[in-house]
């Protein structure tokens, strides 16, 4: 059985932490931090490929190096908060975070790119902020004020990965690939001095660290979304991939078996059986295909050249704005499902985001020869991502006792990394047919918007099984 956390009271206000507005605002300063990092190379690989004299299957480990480190830390750092307390984890994975920006920014200067992915694996420490704050907002904010809050970190997951693929295309035009990680290196560095003022709320450390299973976990984690990450470039029948896979499933097994049978288990597995839990998770899989293999198509799709008979040939910046829709809707999404989430229940603001990401990609599948159905798609697709990740983590929070918050939000943050890791690749396997040897073919990406919009609807079938209410 998981140890049972003491919360130590801590007034608001006092030297342990501040009030309920400032110790919101650091929680999102420092959760847009890690979510925006981890999108801000997406639109700009073609332009690393470029300055790195790199191949594409090379450079897009830029990426991949952040979503594994990602899914790595989530369920550790959420353990060791759990353990020893939210705040002092969390001052810890920003000192990481921002030790990995300036590695990056250090390696894009000199254009080395192996120290690149490793400062991007550093930075990808990050991901364990999700948990923590969740752990820090369910102990220190007034009840009135916990399920807005809740909200907004949830929503700050696309909101921030939106901004990161608005932002990424004007900064390289104008001051080159190295400004991504200095700008991010500042953004760390707010964050990490905001972090003091967040509450010190102090467990009962009546538990210890579970390396056997931290091991096993990160080990099945890093070969799937390896095998995943790289299927399209050595085929997703070679003996390595599928040798990553086997992998996979044996570690996820020994894992299984591990933490059913000691007293303290890295994740308690008797969370899954948890009705609110299990089909929560199973939602937000499925969303976060959707969503991710879309984002990952829109760039792509409006950066071709009109030689290859569709595309808008434009620049990086360009493509970046067209995200810009996608994140201001979000920043209202969010406070919208708090309040329908309060008066109807969670359920019917995760069934209202996935309606409009079903209809945005229908949009796309269906007409996408003009520049106007993309900013279209957008304003329909920032609903419904703001909508269905603001629900999901109040479903997750209210679903979980006070003492497993950090796990269950961080089981959460994986299931969201892992969804999209496969919503990416997905999109480049369906991108694989190609019209020429440069650049897919149109019927590719109808074909994709096609797969992503009824994986939307699929979702919004699966959300019958959540329940309306704790």
């Amino acid at each position: 059985m998981a140890p049972q956390e003491q919360a130590v009271p801590v007034r608001h206000g006092t030297s342990a932490g501040g009030a309920p507005g400032i110790v919101a605002a650091a929680l999102l300063v420092a959760a847009l931090a890690a979510s925006l990092a981890q999108t801000i190379v997406i639109v700009v690989l073609p332009a690393f490929a470029r300055e790195l004299s790199a191949p594409t299957a090379e450079v897009t480990w830029v990426l991949t190096a952040f979503m594994l480190a990602s899914a790595v830390a989530t369920p550790i750092a959420g353990r060791l908060g759990d353990l020893f307390g939210h705040r002092r984890v969390l001052l810890a994975c920003l000192c990481l975070f921002t030790a990995g920006s300036l590695v990056c920014a250090l390696a894009a200067e000199s254009r080395s790119l192996g120290a690149l992915v490793a400062g991007r694996a550093l930075q990808g420490v990050a991901g364990g902020v999700f948990p923590l704050a969740f752990g820090i907002a369910r102990t220190a904010l007034p009840p009135a004020r916990l399920p807005w809050t809740v909200a907004l970190l949830s929503a700050m997951f696309g909101i921030g990965g939106s901004a990161g693929m608005v932002v990424a295309g004007p900064l390289v035009d104008a001051f080159g690939t190295p400004a991504l990680f200095w700008g991010t290196l500042l953004l760390a560095g707010a964050a990490l001095a905001a972090a003091p003022a967040l509450p010190a709320v102090r467990p009962a450390r009546s538990g210890r660290i579970d390396f056997g299973g931290a091991a096993l976990l990160s080990g099945a984690l890093v070969c799937l979304l390896l095998g995943i990450s790289q299927g399209g470039t050595w085929g997703w029948t070679s003996p390595a991939v599928l040798a990553l896979f086997g992998a996979t499933l044996l570690l996820s097994a020994a894992f299984a078996v591990l933490e059913a049978r000691i007293g303290d288990p890295l994740v308690d597995l008797r969370l899954m059986g948890v009705r609110g839990q299990a089909t929560t998770n199973l939602v937000t899989f499925v969303v976060a295909v959707a969503m991710f293999g879309a984002i990952t198509l829109v760039p792509q799709f409006v950066q071709t050249p009109a030689g290859a008979g569709y595309g808008f040939a434009s620049t990086p910046s360009e493509a970046g704005l067209i995200m810009l829709p996608v994140a201001l809707v979000m920043l209202i999404a969010g406070p919208v499902a708090a309040r329908l989430g309060h008066r109807h229940g969670a359920r019917l603001p995760l069934q209202a985001g996935t309606v409009c990401a079903a209809a945005s990609l229908a949009v796309l599948a269906a007409a996408h020869g003009h520049i106007a159905y993309f900013y279209l798609a957008g304003l329909l697709l920032g609903a419904g991502y703001g909508l269905a990740f603001a629900a999901i983590g109040l479903l997750i929070v209210q679903n979980a006792e006070a003492h497993q918050t950090g796990i269950a939000t961080g089981v959460n943050t994986i299931v969201r990394t892992v969804g999209g890791a496969v919503g990416a690749q997905t999109a480049a396997a369906v991108l694989a047919v190609r019209a020429s040897s440069s650049w897919p073919s149109e019927s590719g990406y109808a074909q994709g918007f096609t797969v992503f919009a009824v994986l939307a609807a699929a979702a919004l079938a699966a959300t019958v099984v959540v329940p309306r209410r704790r």
